[in-house]
């Protein structure tokens, strides 16, 4: 627990005095409400704290951050076109963040952004097997048949791709709901599979990475990462790495 002026400053709002102003004024919320307490102690794992509009949370040489990420965003810092990019939707931390892995313009879903690299490299790279999970909604029926081949591997820009857990969830005549677990991240893999078995995403949300779920996380927010999410994903990894590792011997 800290104090909320402490975590303030900590913001890089100002100084400790300097932010008790803010406070004073009423432009400060936490977890909806208006506070005015100096002495407020507040859970910066666990409550959301708004400086007018804007969510604010600790500065770090290393900041790790869920989003919501909506449709029509870019994964990206700029854009020449002048499009939305997720770093519209993040207030300045004043790190560079980048994205663990992507999504393109027309998903949604989990993305991670991190100013850690090795931490990164540890969630996305293939060689750690870090689950990602999809929910999938693709054109027509799909048949079992299909589906056994998604489970299977598939090549797509001349490569195999890993073994897949895939569920129908649902199926129409013009439709079929599909949950898709991966175990790599290759560009646009999602919709490389379907396409290479004759179907094609009309949708895409990505759900799941790690132990780490999008849950209630509504579309377009965030949230800073809990150190033991990070610390469980990191030790996720690390075991399957390591269970590879033994395998190959």
């Amino acid at each position: 627990m800290i104090r909320i002026n402490k975590f303030l400053a900590q913001c890089n709002l100002g100084s400790r005095r300097g932010v008790e102003s803010i406070i004073k004024d009423g432009k400060v919320k936490v977890n909806g409400k208006v506070v005015t307490d100096l002495s407020m102690q507040i859970d910066p794992d666990n409550d959301e704290v708004v400086v007018g509009r804007k969510k604010v949370a600790l500065i770090s040489d290393k900041i790790y951050i869920m989003l919501n990420k909506p449709k029509k965003y870019l994964v990206t810092a700029s854009d020449d076109f002048d499009r939305k990019t997720v770093f519209h939707i993040l207030p300045d931390f004043g790190v560079h963040l980048f994205a663990v892995g992507r999504l393109d313009y027309m998903s949604e879903g989990l993305l991670l952004l991190t100013s850690d690299g090795d931490f990164a490299d540890r969630i996305i790279h293939p060689r750690y097997k870090l689950p990602k999970v999809y929910k999938v909604l693709a054109k027509g029926a799909v048949t079992d048949e299909q589906i056994e081949k998604l489970r299977n591997g598939v090549v797509i820009e001349g490569k195999m791709t890993q073994k897949a857990i895939v569920h129908v969830k649902s199926r129409s005549a013009g439709k079929t709901v599909i949950r898709i677990t991966i175990f790599e991240g290759r560009k646009r893999q999602i919709r490389y599979m379907m396409k290479a078995v004759g179907s094609e995403v009309l949708e895409l949300k990505r759900l799941q990475i790690g132990d780490v779920k999008l849950g209630s996380l509504t579309t377009g927010m965030w949230r800073v990462l809990k150190p033991s999410e990070i610390t469980n994903m990191l030790r996720q990894s690390g075991q399957n790495r390591k269970t590879d590792q033994k395998n190959d011997k």
